[in-house]
């Protein structure tokens, strides 16, 4: 994101030939309490052959990811029941889980059969009880879905763990020859599967907010277009053909129409396209770069990225109302803005005063406050899980482009897997169940 900002400004130049900060507003740096202790013990096979995938260390990896839950090392585990009536709840207490999960897996009909349950060791009552089947193959599914089925159970929030992650891979073979894979998932970057593969830049892959349909940005024809393309089927479609910038693509919240940013008129504004008339509204008209849009869910407000104070800062605007405001006023550099699901925080790329390092921050809109999600340096491309738990963003790491995820509330920070070359531009999917 901090790339393609920097690269609008010297495209724009080429194409054409701050408010004060209120006192309320508050910079926070550190993470907050703990996560609540849960054991997720690895659950019993009746089968001869070992299973691919261990669903306990996928439910417990996926419970910690969230930040609000620390799974206990299966080696401090006193004992590994894999059924209610074999948990013995005054081992559970002294190693101080306040929840305990326990599940057996048996070979039926060449499917799999999966039973668990979820018990509050204090009260040693069960929280949570069920079955789910599957393949082999599906094992990573019925892990992420018991997962979804625990967390919302105990939080009252949507699990967000059977969604599915977009980012875009550059492997460099020569110093002419680069190849670029846009590729697809899991959230947690296990099973990933290429979109699309291309000799020029793809940018700002994202998912249509039916989970069926992408968008990005393709550099195929020398320049910078917009696509359009079905995930099942691979048929792609050409959005934009307009001179200049062609890019940042965002659906709309009901998947009906597409803002994004062009410089067909010698400045780069955002403009929305209707994708039944292919109708084309222009949003913002301003000597600055307005870039990045971001939509509000009410479908008619967008979030969007200018220097029109100076410096990159955040703004929303009203759809046809001509009118913009300034929403972030911490720090000397805001952009790339993404909304929590309740719309109550906002995740952006953050610099400090005084300070060169770019870093994912989250911004209470409501207190005005600003929180510190990362410790890395080069941040970019945040993305937020659809239940507003957890970001997924770009970095550098040993002088390599790579994916990290960071809990909302700061309290986990850890690498994502994903191939080799250069990792960048993740985006995350809606909810897909």
């Amino acid at each position: 994101m901090i790339k393609l900002f920097r690269g609008l400004l010297v495209v724009v130049c080429c194409l054409a030939g701050m408010a004060v900060a209120d006192e309320k507003n508050i910079l926070v740096t550190s993470g907050s309490d703990r996560a609540t202790p849960i054991a997720v013990v690895p659950f019993g096979w009746q089968g001869g052959t070992v299973l691919p995938d261990d669903m306990a260390e996928i439910i417990g990896n996926d419970l910690r990811n969230s930040g609000y839950y620390a799974p206990i090392p299966k080696q401090n585990m006193i004992g590994l029941p894999t059924q209610a009536s074999e948990v013995i709840f005054r081992d559970w207490k002294a190693l101080g889980a306040q929840y305990v999960m326990v599940g057996n897996i048996v070979p039926a009909g060449g499917r799999l059969q999966v039973q668990y349950a979820l018990f509050n060791v204090a009260t040693e009552q069960p929280v949570l009880t069920g079955s789910v089947s599957g393949t082999t193959e599906q094992l990573r599914d019925m892990a992420h879905y018991i997962s979804d089925q625990s967390f919302e159970k105990l939080t009252g929030i949507k699990g967000a763990f059977s969604t599915r992650l977009l980012y875009v891979t550059a492997e460099r073979s020569s110093a002419t020859n680069t190849r670029y894979t846009l590729q697809r998932s899991d959230y947690d970057g296990a099973r990933a599967v290429t979109l699309l593969q291309s000799r020029e830049p793809i940018l700002s892959p994202r998912f249509a907010p039916d989970g069926k349909r992408i968008a990005y940005v393709s550099f195929e024809q020398k320049r910078p277009r917009i696509f359009m393309q079905n995930i099942d089927t691979g048929k792609r479609e050409q959005i934009t053909n307009f001179e200049g910038l062609n890019g940042a693509p965002a659906w709309s919240p009901d998947g009906s129409r597409l803002a994004f940013v062009l410089s067909k008129d010698g400045n780069a504004e955002i403009y929305v396209m209707d994708l039944a008339s292919r109708g084309l509204t222009r949003v913002t008209n301003n000597p600055a770069i307005d870039t990045e849009p971001f939509w509000g869910k009410d479908g008619n407000t967008i979030y969007f990225t200018s220097d029109r104070g100076g410096k990159p800062q955040i703004y929303k605007t009203t759809v046809g109302s001509g009118n913009a405001e300034r929403v972030t006023f911490i720090g000397n550099y805001n952009a790339s803005p993404k909304l929590s699901a309740d719309e109550k925080t906002l995740v952006m790329i953050h610099r400090q005063d005084g300070f060169t390092n770019f870093r994912v921050a989250a911004q209470d809109l409501q207190r005005g406050s600003v929180k510190i999600l990362t410790n890395t340096n080069l941040d970019e491309s945040a993305t937020v899980a659809p239940n507003g738990t957890m970001v997924i963003y770009a970095t550098r790491d040993q002088g390599r482009g790579v994916l990290m995820l960071v809990s909302i509330n700061g309290r986990v920070r850890l690498p994502l897997p994903t191939a080799q070359g250069e990792v960048r531009e993740p985006s995350w999917s809606p909810y897909l169940n």
